[in-house]
């Protein structure tokens, strides 16, 4: 996020911000959901032709998304982001349990949108087994990989982070072997839609642990490796620091 975008939600107010990250990611669970409906339907039966089309609706819409609502709410719309932002003073620690009601919410509301868009019930169990070491690993990567580009972007590079977040969860898509939920709102919403993105529910706390984990450990890491001036934007012991970066 560039200095003059902290800025920007600095001065938004709390209603606005939760919207934001309400309809974000709303949008964004109506793009995943939809996007894979539609590609099973049309892949006849070609499974990494449907991943695929998947996953470039998916990677296109995280970066207008980013660059539509950042300015407002820092275009989490992922609990585990808006965590390790609050853990490196980016985001007061009170706002994180309403950013995390508003993400959760948005989420489901963005499942039943794209069930909506194409004639199915607005929610259904999803029966897609996800389970084994290999999906958490790939879930606990996902997420690791996730939160670092995003602090490193943030840190380095502010301007590119909306690309390189939509490159990395599209590239994470077929590097993992989750296909990169990397979100817990996202996981959790996945898990009431019976589609080609589902995820079957007994199988949502393992990913939940893998990518709190995967995050907290990113977080960690780029603490040490590009430590933030507070309220600055300084070179800090060799690192160049973005103004208020998560």
């Amino acid at each position: 996020m560039k200095p003059n975008d902290r800025a920007q939600v600095r001065a938004a107010s709390l209603p606005r911000r939760l919207a934001a990250e309400a309809v974000g990611t709303a949008l964004l669970l109506a793009t995943i959901v939809g996007s894979g409906i539609m590609a099973e339907r049309l892949a006849g039966g070609n499974v990494a032709l449907a991943l695929l089309a998947n996953t470039i609706a998916t990677g296109a819409g995280l970066v207008a998304l980013i660059l539509t609502f950042g300015g407002v709410s820092g275009a989490h719309f992922n609990p585990a982001v808006t965590i390790a932002d609050a853990a490196q003073g980016g985001l007061p620690w009170r706002a994180v349990p309403p950013y995390v009601i508003a993400q959760v919410a948005g989420a489901f509301i963005g499942v039943a949108l794209a069930h909506l868009m194409f004639d199915l019930p607005a929610f259904a169990a999803s029966r897609h087994v996800r389970s084994g070491a290999g999906p958490l690993a790939g879930e606990l990567t996902a997420t690791f990989g996730l939160v670092s580009v995003i602090c490193g972007c943030s840190r380095t590079r502010p301007g590119a982070a909306p690309f390189a977040v939509g490159a990395y969860i599209t590239a994470a898509y077929w590097f993992t072997s989750s296909t990169s939920f990397a979100n817990p709102a996202v996981t959790l919403a996945r898990a009431a839609t019976d589609s080609f993105a589902g995820i079957r529910p007994l199988d949502v706390p393992g990913f939940l642990v893998a990518q709190l984990v995967g995050a907290a450990v990113a977080t960690v890491f780029f603490r040490w490796l590009i430590p933030r001036a507070p309220e600055t934007g300084q070179r800090v012991e060799g690192a160049i620091v973005a103004e208020g970066a998560p």
